[in-house]
């Protein structure tokens, strides 16, 4: 059984590399493009009210598979292999591989070297950018626009703790389907701590639960350690100790810490138990 969100096939038409493997009435290569949006929203469906299943951040590639005309590119992500449909005007042809990426939670892009001018672009954590020189206190990308060189790193450097980079995001809304500092929600940023650390991950929380780490027994929550990932149904949590967590969830409707007994016991009596613990 294919997982249609990591699964670029319907029934009129899919990846060529799926030939074989699932039924299409026909199979294309795709066309590799970027990015060039700051956040790009990836619905279910073709619309701009359609359900927000992820973001695409600047930077990042996507491998399209169709167009409807209206507006609309289906495709699959290359980061996480998430499949579904972007705003066409928010891609372009890449030119060459990024070089540098976005460290700080958001950084503005300026379209000369004064912080006295108006910000072009609010580019934020994980973006992926194309570094040409650097210019006194800022980086200057292919573009022409000038970021500040504290907020940015090369494409092969990572945190050595992903926990504290959750910790960063601290009073950021929470967003289905958001994985930036301007709205995140909880597998976002668990994705984005991870990767922040070089480690992969998968969007999803029940994509999460499978991948990452190995499982502990649900009654080591007393015995968490820092780093360890909380699984609940459709939830997930990371432990900063034995007694505290970091989690983007909808009942405070932003990233907080919180006690994990108390997170847990609230989580119960809304239904859910803890489900599993993960160890990476």
């Amino acid at each position: 059984m294919h997982d249609p969100r990591l699964t670029p096939a319907r029934g009129d038409l899919a990846a060529k590399y799926l030939e074989g493997k699932v039924a299409a009435a026909r199979f294309v290569d795709g066309e590799v493009f970027e990015v060039r949006e700051p956040i790009a929203p990836l619905r279910e469906q073709p619309a701009a009210g359609a359900m927000l299943s992820t973001q695409a951040l600047k930077g990042e590639r996507v491998t399209i598979y169709d167009r409807n005309g209206e507006g609309w590119a289906w495709g699959q992500l290359e980061s996480d292999g998430y499949v579904g449909w972007l705003p066409d005007a928010a891609l372009a042809k890449p030119l060459a591989p990024p070089t540098h990426k976005i460290t700080a939670l958001r950084t503005f892009a300026f379209p000369g070297p004064s912080i006295k001018l108006d910000p072009a672009e609010t580019l934020v954590m994980g973006s992926l950018v194309g570094i040409e020189r650097e210019d006194g206190v800022f980086a200057v990308t292919r573009e022409g626009l000038f970021l500040p060189r504290p907020h940015v790193s090369g494409i092969d450097s990572y945190a050595s703790d992903f926990v504290p980079v959750a910790e960063r995001f601290v009073g950021t809304p929470y967003l289905w389907g958001g994985k930036s500092s301007l709205g995140i929600d909880c597998s976002g940023l668990v994705q984005l701590a991870l990767s922040a650390a070089g480690i992969r991950c998968p969007r999803d929380s029940d994509m999460q639960q499978q991948a990452l780490g190995h499982p502990l027994d649900t009654a080591a929550s007393r015995q968490l350690r820092r780093g360890d990932l909380i699984f609940w149904k459709g939830h997930v949590a990371i432990a900063r100790d034995t007694d505290s967590i970091v989690h983007a969830n909808a009942f405070h409707m932003a990233t907080v810490i919180e006690r994990t007994c108390e997170a847990i016991e609230r989580i119960r009596e809304a239904g859910s138990d803890v489900v599993a613990i993960r160890r990476l």
